[in-house]
């Protein structure tokens, strides 16, 4: 019996951590016929099998089918939204809960995504 519980926590906290924010784009086609990496939005220019942070905390990889990019943070989903707001750090790639009148006062957080 225990170690079917270990088993199922185990598996709660798996798909919990599992649960990321992803997207691929593209290659954009060019001009010429030579292709020597990938595009990003503000159009600069990443080879192939290298890895970045984008200003919008996505890590980002790109191959030959484009890129691929992954949530770097989790983001808040059970907390009190009446009494309490989440506020994005881009410097930290991090959210953090406190009171909507006292952004000095955390909030319990129950439930992260991403």
């Amino acid at each position: 019996m225990k170690i079917i519980l270990a088993c199922l926590l185990v598996l709660a906290i798996s798909v919990t951590l599992s649960n990321a924010d992803c997207f691929i784009q593209p290659l954009k086609l060019e001009i010429s016929d030579k292709i020597t990496g990938c595009h990003d939005w503000n159009g600069k220019l990443h080879e192939f099998g290298s890895h970045w942070r984008n200003a919008d905390c996505y890590d980002c990889s790109c191959s030959r089918d484009g890129i691929s990019c992954c949530s770097s943070f989790a983001t808040p989903v059970s907390y009190d939204e009446e009494k309490c707001v989440s506020i994005f750090n881009k410097e930290t790639c991090t959210y953090k809960v406190v009171e909507k009148n006292d952004h000095s006062k955390e909030c319990p957080v129950h439930g992260w995504v991403g």
